[in-house]
């Protein structure tokens, strides 16, 4: 989760510095569902042994541990054990968050899990993992998008200590683009609002905390809900302490992508931070590099659809991949004595 590290230049080392390095990443799980049909509204009743998705035992448990395996892999020689925390999206319940935390590949991180139900129409959430030797929870609030005539995800706000820094997490998934992106851009607009208000209380009660709004927020970073209301700009200089930075813009230019549609690449899954978190001291964390973990096991080898994620179906066959997203990973890092 966190490397400490020699700082190379020989002044930085005579003054007895080094770096400390953070990740956090978010990942949607592409509807892990466990495969009991217990939703009272049977909005699970797809992913059940009987349901068109025919989804049984084998084939959660494979899931479960394709997407261990997956996280597994975020580790990097400055994070060895991985993020300090995971946002995720398309989760049933917390029952399957755990059952992936408590795979072989993951159960030594020791991850811990934070989850809400949501009202959502179709049964899925949004939830967080995080690495306790490096953050510590205060506290979590759920926020209900109201604004918009459908039941949809509730934006979760995490907030804790990153080693000794106090930060915010606002995990989302925002509405879909059924009916088409113009058509339905209203939702995500409401959806960005919501979050701009929740980050605008967090700072009235604690000017100095680091805000990070991440999620497959269903637009790219150049469309209206990130661009304008949320106000995420695409370059970090003058970036205002209390407003946002999108590094995703500029990888999406580069053609650079979390999914892929009619050929055609997006970036949904976003990490955005608060200006305090990018123009800010070096003994404060500060982004310094976005990845999208596009690692080679989670492509598709096949067909039409070779390079894009490998998902779990492909036009009702099951392909038994890890998600149709690919996850993404934001680093921190800061210097201490």
């Amino acid at each position: 989760m966190l490397a400490t590290l020699g700082v190379p230049s020989v002044s930085a080392q005579s003054a007895g510095r080094r770096i400390q390095v953070a990740g956090i990443a978010f990942y949607n799980w592409e509807n892990l569902f466990d495969t009991i049909p217990n939703n009272p509204e049977g909005r699970d009743e797809e992913f059940t042994p009987k349901g068109q998705r025919q989804w049984d035992g084998r084939k959660y448990w494979e899931k479960v541990g394709n997407l261990a395996y997956a996280i597994s892999q975020f580790a990097t020689k400055t994070t060895p054990i991985g993020p300090a925390i995971i946002g995720v999206s398309e989760i049933e319940n917390r029952s399957v968050m755990e059952d992936v935390v408590n795979q072989p590949a993951l159960k030594k991180w020791n991850l811990q899990v934070v989850h809400h139900d949501s009202p959502d129409a179709r049964g899925v959430d949004v939830g967080l993992l995080y690495n306790p030797r490096y953050f510590k929870l205060e506290g979590v609030t759920n926020h209900r998008l109201t604004a918009v005539p459908f039941r949809t995800r509730d934006q979760m706000c995490v907030v804790g200590s990153l080693m000794g820094q106090r930060i915010a997490v606002i995990v989302n998934h925002w509405p879909s683009r059924i009916g088409g992106q113009e058509r339905s851009e209203p939702n995500r607009v409401a959806a960005a609002e919501l979050s701009k208000s929740i980050a605008d209380s967090l700072w009235r009660i604690d000017p100095n905390i680091g805000v990070i709004v991440m999620g497959d927020l269903n637009d790219d970073p150049q469309d209206k809900s990130c661009a304008k209301i949320l106000g995420a700009a695409k370059d970090p200089d003058g970036v205002a302490a209390h407003g946002f930075y999108n590094p995703w813009w500029r990888k999406l230019d580069s053609g650079v992508g979390t999914l892929a549609y009619k050929s055609q690449w997006n970036l949904f899954d976003q990490i955005i931070l608060s200006g305090n978190l990018v123009n800010c001291d070096d003994n404060q964390w500060k982004y310094y590099e976005a990845k999208v973990l596009n690692f080679d096991f989670l492509k598709d080898k096949e067909g039409n659809r070779q390079g894009y994620p490998k998902r779990t179906y492909s036009a009702g066959s099951y392909l038994g991949g890890y998600s149709d997203h690919f996850p993404t990973e934001v680093f921190l890092r800061r210097y201490v004595k």
